[in-house]
């Protein structure tokens, strides 16, 4: 079982940055390849970024590639995302989730999901 607890979201303006964090519970942290998704009112929740087990590996939807940065601190159980040049349209909630071995991009590969952090970008 492992327990995610998102932080770090809030209100900025377009242009800003945040950075989002995920502090995952149990000692098996470093088995779980970790992402973030996000769902806008109205949409589908839908992939972000995602990072591997052994940290050698990251995917970023397309429309953040270039902006969004996903990296991991397997001593600290703790997946990060770093947004900048936010856009109105990266308003969400974004949740972390985690799968064992194996990088998500679809909802039904997720094993566990965090209980999300809103991000709102203001124009």
């Amino acid at each position: 079982q492992v327990q995610l607890v998102e932080s770090g979201g809030g209100l900025v303006q377009a242009g800003g940055s945040l950075r989002l964090s995920c502090a995952a519970s149990g000692r098996t942290f470093s088995s779980y390849a970790m992402g973030w998704f996000r769902q806008a009112p109205g949409k589908e929740r839908e992939f972000v970024a995602a990072i591997s087990v052994s940290n050698s590996g990251t995917r970023y939807a397309d429309s953040v590639k270039g902006r969004f940065t996903i990296s991991r601190d397997n001593a600290k159980n703790t997946v990060y995302l770093q947004m900048n040049s936010l856009k109105p349209e990266d308003t969400a909630v974004y949740y972390c989730a985690a799968r064992p071995g194996f990088i998500a991009t679809i909802q039904s590969e997720v094993a566990y999901w965090g209980q999300g952090t809103q991000v709102t970008v203001s124009s």
